[in-house]
């Protein structure tokens, strides 16, 4: 199926198959939460939502990141609670974020929210304030 003609248009982002690395900051920023504090962020954002939290990419491998995609130039602004890292904040070399094709083998990155017309991007004052009740012990397990 050709993902490029469904309903919810496909960001330009977005790998056709597999996955690709995209270069921080051009098309999006990116604030990653390792663990399973990453997924609990990822849920609270998504319940909050009804389920319509934006792009959120989760790792299968290494620390187990989950990564949240927010508008350019919309995290810098905001000072991220300890846990939560803002990727690509050093301006001295660029960053990358691995982004899965929507469909297919995509190991080890995978979606736990995916983009849409209507949310192409996390809303960065939102996932703010959730990564900071979750990283300060407020929300529960």
């Amino acid at each position: 199926m050709d993902q490029r003609s469904s309903l919810d248009p496909v960001p330009c982002w977005v790998p056709a198959s597999g996955h690709a690395l995209r270069r921080v900051g051009v098309h999006f920023d990116a604030v990653r939460v390792a663990g399973l504090v990453g997924d609990q962020v990822a849920y609270e954002l998504m319940q909050f939502t009804a389920f319509q939290a934006g792009p959120i990419v989760r790792s299968a491998v290494g620390d187990r990141s989950t990564c949240f995609l927010l508008p350019p130039q919309s995290a810098a602004a905001r000072r991220w609670p300890a846990g939560a890292r803002l990727i690509g904040r050093d301006l001295r070399c660029d960053a990358f974020v691995g982004i899965p094709a929507l469909e297919g083998r995509t190991w080890p990155l995978d979606w736990r929210s995916r983009p849409t017309g209507e949310v192409p991007f996390v809303e960065a004052k939102l996932l703010h304030e959730v990564a900071v009740a979750v990283l300060a012990g407020v929300v529960g397990p």
